[in-house]
């Protein structure tokens, strides 16, 4: 026994046997009365009818796995040289590493001569005055370029001819009938003044003067295109400014490469610069509305201009029957300015594509956009800086709402290594879904010894559209299925499209930056259909009928395509819109939305062809 155990009171034991006693006889009235309730509960319950169980359906099959289908042959054949071209692009690089040097330049197919096929102009750029190489000589200087298509893949070089072999440092192209006379002028972007070429019967003529179109002389255009902002039936001019730019400015900055040695400037060390709206007044006459316009966006933390763009684009986004415009931004956000008939709101970061999934700014070069689903979903496509994904924001109900689909199917991760410019959406193969097209390239030539996995000459990519059912939505076409002469390595700046030998398939043209264009033929042998409608505007739509909505039913799959030469990166291309038909040998139906807000129902198509269609009245 413990001394504890010496302590106890016996009267505390008597008091606590008490207690115990007591909670022992309520326990006993708690049971019983538990007893009585559960057993009444049991009563109850058993005089309730029985409950018929139904067995529960089998839970439905998985759905089956995605086919991943195989990667059709696009072959494509380089014809530049057995085609006629000569055409070499002098970029101005002399040894001082300028930034202009490297971001050249565009191209454009039109038919300017009107005879029925694509015609090709190159932009060109130039020799700068100070060029210690032409220091007391006489050399005569490059000049812009016009090649005429013979409608069998021969071209001739007009520029002589035609009044284009004009010198100046050029950027990009935009082609369009301004006067509505039925010739397809051209506005030359550039580095200093911009220029402005009417088109009378094949011959050109500088007009920029009296257009009051010219620019400021100190400033560096690039991208620019044709469209009715206002709906009145005339083609008003954007343009797009990059960054204010001098030599002076730029060798003050001293960049290097890593390892030593001066290396091409960056555009974050450069200030933005507002771009330009030119409303066509009539006449001949076009009169600046930037400001009122509502497209002069200022950097709230510095109060500067924000813009710092490259490539734009005209789409009807939210389907109100007016063209909104999307710009790409080198190293700021990207801009999407929501037309609101008499100005615009600029939405970019509200809707989804100022930035990345990070809320990060990228290097962007070139865009376009398509309804590349068959569906009422649309993509905005940007090319954006070595070692950045392409960027693809998709809507899905016409709501300016977007995200970056990219990665998601495939194309991000497959496109992130290269610098990518001229991005281009186009049914390479005619399967009715539209592939995605970029021209690759890097700005310093040397890079590799930077970055290994970098190289300045780039092979381009094609992304095949095999469908959001099948896997990966978009797949890298390999060397295998699309040839070498299109994997050859250049260096890739602006890019169009053209069925330039009458066949159906979309051919492709790379302007490259210092070197010869690359002309590439599509030598596609699917056996698929195709049709091809080239737009005539009357009324109170524009003459190209640029801004229309075309869709075209073959089955179940409505395919829907706009008039827009506007697109990829300083560059245009043709305004015959193709569709691919597949396998498909009848077209249901058709229909045209004109810029005008008109409609227009096209009956009895034939496939196979093209077809000229004017504006009913």
């Amino acid at each position: 026994m413990t001394q504890d155990d010496h302590d106890i009171d016996p009267n505390t034991l008597e008091r606590d046997d008490k207690i115990i006693t007591t909670a022992l006889n309520w326990s006993l009235i708690v049971l019983v009365l538990l007893g009585a309730v559960g057993g009444a509960a049991a009563y109850w319950y058993l005089r309730k009818p029985v409950a018929v169980v139904v067995p529960s359906p089998p839970p439905p099959a998985p759905p089956p796995p995605r086919v991943k289908l195989e990667t059709p042959e696009i072959l494509f054949t380089d014809i530049t040289v057995e085609s006629g071209i000569k055409f070499v692009h002098e970029n101005g690089a002399y040894g001082d590493k300028l930034l202009p040097e490297t971001m050249g330049s565009g191209c454009a197919f039109c038919d300017y001569d009107g005879d029925g096929d694509q015609d090709i102009v190159f932009v060109n750029s130039c020799r700068w005055s100070w060029d210690p190489r032409d220091l007391g000589k006489d050399r005569p200087q490059p000049t812009q370029a016009v090649y005429r298509n013979d409608g069998e893949c021969r071209f001739t070089e007009v520029t002589k001819e035609v009044g284009l072999d004009v010198t100046f440092y050029g950027m990009g192209v935009a082609c369009g009938d301004y006067d509505n006379d039925g010739d397809t002028d051209l506005f030359f972007t550039a580095v200093g003044q911009n220029r402005l070429f009417r088109n009378d019967g094949g011959k050109f003529f500088d007009v920029t003067g009296d257009a009051g179109v010219g620019g400021v002389d100190s400033q560096w255009s690039t991208g620019a295109g044709w469209l009715d902002f206002d709906n009145d039936g005339d083609l008003d001019l954007f343009v797009t400014n990059y960054i204010e730019w001098s030599k002076k400015s730029d060798l003050s900055k001293n960049f290097t490469l890593t390892g030593g040695g001066r290396g091409y400037g960056r555009p974050q060390q450069f200030q933005g610069v507002y771009p330009y709206l030119y409303r066509n007044e009539g006449g001949g006459k076009f009169v600046d509305v930037s400001k009122e316009a509502g497209i002069q966006i200022l950097n709230a933390a510095s109060n500067e201009p924000t813009a710092k763009s490259l490539g734009i684009t005209f789409a009807d986004l939210d389907t109100d029957g007016r063209l909104d415009v999307v710009i790409a931004n080198d190293t700021v956000q990207n801009f999407l300015f929501h037309n609101l008939g008499d100005h615009f709101e600029e939405v970019g970061v509200s809707s989804g594509i100022a930035f990345d999934h990070q809320g990060e700014a990228r290097g962007a070069m070139g865009i376009d956009t398509a309804w590349f689903r068959n569906s009422p979903a649309l993509g905005i496509a940007i090319g954006n800086f070595a070692n950045e994904m392409t960027a693809l924001y998709v809507t899905k109900s016409n709501d300016l709402q977007f995200r970056d689909e990219a990665v998601s199917n495939a194309l991000g991760p497959a496109s992130r290594l290269e610098l990518k410019f001229g991005v281009l959406f186009a049914d390479l193969d005619l399967d009715s879904r539209q592939d995605l097209f970029s021209a690759n390239g890097h700005l310093e030539i040397e890079i590799h010894k930077v970055q290994a996995s970098q190289h300045y000459e780039q092979s381009p990519h094609l992304f095949w559209n095999c469908g959001p059912e099948h896997g990966n939505e978009f797949e890298l076409v390999p060397l295998a299925k699309c040839g070498s002469d299109f994997m050859k390595p250049s260096v890739g700046r602006g890019a169009a499209y053209a069925d330039i030998d009458g066949d159906g398939d979309l051919d492709l043209l790379i302007a490259n930056s210092g070197q010869a264009p690359r002309l590439l033929r599509n030598d596609q042998k699917s056996g698929h259909h195709w049709v091809r409608l080239q737009l005539t505007g009357g009324g109170k739509s524009n003459r190209d009928g640029i801004g229309a909505v075309i869709e075209l039913r073959c089955g179940d799959v409505t395919q829907r395509r706009q008039v827009m030469p506007t697109r990829s990166y300083l560059s245009q291309v043709e305004l015959p819109v193709t569709f691919g038909l597949g396998k498909s040998e009848q077209i249901d139906s058709a229909r045209i939305r004109w810029p005008d807000g008109s409609t227009q129902e096209l009956t009895g198509l034939k496939i196979d062809q093209t077809h000229r269609v004017r504006q009913s009245d």
